[in-house]
């Protein structure tokens, strides 16, 4: 048995200890891992559909440059509405509890996505078509504001103190495993003739996410609320306004928390969702390649992130965090070199390494946010980083398509761009190690 104190500024520890398993903290962490999976995959394809579909279909006014700003610019809108999800269900999860927070964020996300599957295009519909794209893109953001913050600290919350790495890994995992499904799904209809496509073939994977939903409500109806939370329920120890509390506060620790999460995030989608476009509009390599590149990367990921946990334990998640931010702004120059050769195979091994690079510190991400804000404002604050990073990053895409286009093709900016986050990351890092709290857990 073993027991912990929860120390951290504008915290009061409990009176008595929650009680832990790893019994418990195993099955929750997967249910985490597989509800997370399938909102990600959700999230996901429309990063792709920007950069493949939306710039030609919802945007056919404009000529084609602008119209792929406009696209990304609506993939952008999803970033900026998280923050909103990040208030509301904050609220809701230091208030009412984890786990409900995470039944609504599911079936919004999943409503959301497979309503696009059904949208029609600009020729039938007009102006309404883009209006409606982003207003499903802004759902999709609210919902994942409130996703992932929640299923990290649950699955942290459920696990022993000494083993939070490896279970704030799994939570993790979702993200490429929703890359996998989702880029999946588009190399399969990209499989048929460019016209149906076009016409259809681009829906299957949004209209998948109906049978999706029913699986993600049925998981997630089957976690065990917080161990933590049910104590502060007993003690009435909850935060009134969360979010209020967590900028007055710990504000310190929600700036340190975005700049450890900002690569995770936004360098992410500028290898994933800016990559594919620069390789198929600018390099002039075939959709498919770039897709499959995001398949492979994917994978690595994985196995990145499941190491890494397992490191976080060791030596820190802070220390991991310094590890990751400094080895891509290393490897920034090179993989976008290597991507240039137009070379297959030499494309798709950079895409791996440079997500595998980033992952480094995206693996570890949910342990240092969740492990720098006391249990009352934990929900909130981790997804207030989270989300404010994703804001802050998720119009990258946009930003370096417009770098590309002033410097006449060259990816350099785009680069030192890539490099500016690895380096802000790893100052989180750094910073966020030196600021970890504790729980009062008891350990069975």
């Amino acid at each position: 048995m073993s027991k912990t104190e929860q120390t951290a500024p504008g915290a009061t520890p409990p009176r008595t200890s929650a009680v832990v398993t790893g019994q418990d903290a195993a099955r929750v962490a997967f249910a985490a891992f597989v509800g997370t999976a399938l909102e990600w995959y959700d999230y996901f394809l429309f990063g792709t559909a920007a950069a493949l579909v939306f710039n030609r279909l919802y945007f056919t006014t404009l000529d084609p440059a602008a119209a792929t700003l406009a696209a990304f610019a609506t993939f952008g809108v999803g970033f900026a509405a998280r923050p909103i999800g990040a208030l509301a269900f904050g609220w809701l999860g230091d208030r009412v509890g984890r786990r409900p927070a995470l039944l609504i964020t599911v079936v919004m996300i999943g409503v959301a996505t497979g309503l696009i599957g059904v949208l029609p295009s600009y020729a039938a519909i007009g102006v309404a078509a883009p209006l409606l794209l982003v207003l499903l893109r802004l759902l999709q953001g609210i919902a994942v504001g409130g996703e992932w913050g929640g299923a990290v600290t649950l699955a942290v919350e459920h696990a022993p103190p000494e083993k939070r790495g490896r279970y704030a890994a799994l939570p993790q995992v979702g993200s490429p495993v929703g890359t996998l499904l989702s880029s999946g799904a588009f190399a399969l209809v990209l499989l048929l003739p460019s016209d149906t496509f076009d016409s259809w073939g681009w829906r299957l994977p949004f209209l998948a996410a109906f049978p999706l939903l029913a699986i993600a409500v049925y998981i997630r109806r089957k976690v065990e609320e917080s161990p933590l939370f049910d104590e502060m329920l007993k003690q009435d120890e909850r935060a009134k306004v969360p979010a209020l509390d967590v900028f007055r506060q710990a504000w310190g620790r929600l700036l340190v928390a975005m700049a450890s999460a900002t690569l995770g995030v936004g360098g992410f989608y500028l290898l994933t969702t800016f990559m594919i476009s620069y390789g198929a509009d600018t390099l002039g390599l075939s959709r498919s390649l770039m897709v499959n590149g995001t398949l492979v990367a994917a994978v690595t990921e994985i196995a990145v992130i499941l190491a890494m946990g397992r490191m976080a334990e060791r030596f820190g998640p802070g220390r991991v965090t310094v590890w990751g931010g400094l080895l891509t702004a290393l490897l920034a120059f090179p993989v976008f070199w290597l991507v240039e050769t137009k070379n297959p195979v030499v494309v798709v091994l950079a895409m791996a390494v440079g997500i595998g690079a980033l992952s480094v510190a995206y693996a570890v991400s949910g342990a240092l946010l969740a492990e720098l804000f006391p249990a009352r404002l934990r929900y909130s604050g981790v997804a207030l980083a989270y989300n404010l990073a994703g804001a802050l990053t998720g119009f990258l895409p946009f930003l370096a398509s417009a770098l590309l286009g002033a410097f006449d093709g060259a990816s350099w900016p785009v680069v030192l761009l890539l490099i500016g986050l690895s380096l802000l990351t790893a100052l989180g890092g750094f910073l966020g190690e030196r600021m970890r709290v504790r729980d009062n857990v008891v350990t069975v």
